[in-house]
């Protein structure tokens, strides 16, 4: 299963409505940080259970879910979390 792969079926339980993942991992080739493994992710996703949380708190939720995958397959990520009537 590939990473993209991964990150879908683990932010499953946030039940998103949209769910954008962007692997740009080829931009950073070569970079320090790439050396080590990992990959660079763009995340987009919309979900209610966003609502009424701060964007650290929405942002935790995706870590949380998103754990140990954080420690080696993503050496990083950008994300953007809305609910349904914010984007």
């Amino acid at each position: 299963m590939s990473t993209p792969e991964k990150i879908r079926e683990r932010l499953a339980p946030l039940s998103p409505e949209r769910l954008e993942i962007e692997d740009e991992s080829a931009r950073h080739a070569g970079h320090e940080g790439a050396k080590g493994g990992g990959g660079h992710y763009r995340l987009t996703i919309v979900s209610t259970q966003f609502a009424d949380k701060s964007l650290i708190a929405r942002h935790r939720m995706i870590n949380e879910l998103l754990g140990e995958m954080l420690q080696n397959e993503i050496h990083a990520i950008s994300i953007k979390a809305y609910t349904p009537g914010e984007n």
